[in-house]
């Protein structure tokens, strides 16, 4: 089983033991196949002949798909009717879309997408986003990205994909251990923990140009770096003093803010709420791991979670709701739970490891580590119930996903 919190390859197993007793809390449990899909006609849209044309609208559709909003039904009586062209002229691919409600007669997009014909996916990306936004009035995750850590022949490293797991790129090749891969608030530069030098030290890396440099090296464990929504700080976990505890680091300046002192415990894997006054964090303070929350300025910390033996890897959401990993029967599963109604909900049921859930900006969907056995991949679930989605089709191991805020 694999597990990039701190907790496992280096802090205490102590974590391990039986959590208490669970409190009353409601909870539901979703289950697949939910219904409420906005049936979409792409039937009047014209596609040339060639492979780009093909290839944007066979991409187009199956974004649509993905999406969860829609059930593409061809036929005049859908809701939505999607028209246009996609041809490819001058050595540009042009995408020409009008989109509208049939029954009221709305238009939701007009306009024309241009792209060079070697990027007819990204295009068709754009228009699919272009298209969920207006009609759902929610992000579109096409044009999205998720950073995994792979692991091939024992070497790790960090990747980048697209939402739909194609155009995978290699963004390291260390070879090392490496840990929590986050993404800064305009999605250029990636944080993560990496012993490529023999440490734990946290690391960022700038996506335009691949250059990388190492900016927490205190002694001891640096890890579980987030960045805060206005990207002027990290929230992250470090032993300089101690035990691993919870600090607030300012990107420019480098000025340090302790936010708990515990001394007979561990805390790791902070998470930014939306608004940034809030960090969700993970601590062993009662005997075993389970989810806080505390201002991000500092104070009183508050224990969310009380089912399950473990509860780690907490991603709170843009819309207010936190994911996590919760130890359940013996395996873990994702959760998500609104910190302000209390309400949780159990996403996963099958009997294997569900691990590290990262949110996607449309609120909707979650990416996360499946272990079955010795083998981890990367899914992604529809919190709104469609099946879940294998990711990763790739040799070796894949895990601890992280998805693209834009």
């Amino acid at each position: 089983m694999k597990c990039t919190s701190i907790y496992y390859p280096l802090v205490l197993a102590a974590m391990l033991l039986a959590g208490r007793v669970a409190l009353a809390e409601d909870i539901r449990i979703v289950k697949s196949g939910s219904g409420g899909k906005i049936s979409l006609s792409l039937q009047g849209m014209r596609v040339g002949g060639g492979h780009a044309e093909k290839q944007f609208y066979s991409v187009l559709e199956q974004d649509l798909v993905r999406s969860g909003w829609f059930a593409i039904v061809n036929k005049p009586t859908s809701t939505v009717q999607a028209g246009g062209s996609c041809t490819q002229e001058g050595g540009r691919l042009a995408a020409a879309c009008d989109v509208r409600n049939a029954q009221t007669g709305k238009r939701y997009v007009s306009r024309v997408y241009t792209e060079t014909p070697t990027r007819s996916r990204e295009l068709a990306h754009t228009v699919a986003d272009a298209i969920v936004e207006a009609v759902k009035k929610v992000s579109g995750i096409a044009s999205t990205r998720i950073v995994l850590i792979g692991s091939k022949a024992g070497k790790k490293d960090l990747f980048v994909c697209g939402a739909d797991g194609a155009d995978m790129v290699q963004l390291t090749r260390d070879g090392a251990p490496c840990l929590s891969p986050t993404w800064s608030p305009r999605g250029d530069s990636l944080f993560y923990t990496s012993f490529h030098r023999g440490f734990p030290d946290i690391y960022q890396v700038r996506l335009a140009t691949g250059k990388r440099a190492r900016v927490v090296s205190y002694p001891g464990i640096n890890a579980g770096a987030d960045v805060s929504p206005d990207g002027k700080s990290l929230a992250l976990a470090l032993s300089k003093d101690g035990n691993p505890e919870l600090y607030v680091r300012d990107l420019r300046s480098g000025r340090l803010t302790r936010l708990t002192k515990t001394r007979f415990a561990a805390e790791a894997s902070p998470s930014w709420s939306p608004d940034g006054r809030q960090i969700a964090f993970v601590s062993d303070s009662t005997g075993s791991p389970h989810i806080y929350v505390v201002s991000s300025s500092g104070g009183k910390a508050k224990r969310i979670t009380f089912r399950g033996n473990e509860n780690v890897s907490p991603d709170w959401g843009a819309d207010g709701r936190i994911a996590y990993s919760s130890r359940r029967s013996g395996r873990y599963h994702i959760c998500v739970l609104d910190p302000k109604t209390r309400i949780e909900t159990q996403m996963t049921a099958e009997h294997v490891d569900h691990e590290n859930p990262s949110w996607a900006p449309d609120g909707r969907h979650i990416a996360y580590t499946r272990t079955q056995g010795h083998s981890s991949d990367v899914y992604v679930l529809d919190t709104l119930g469609d099946a879940q989605v294998r990711l990763t089709q790739f040799q070796g191991d894949w895990y601890a996903p992280s998805w693209s805020p834009l």
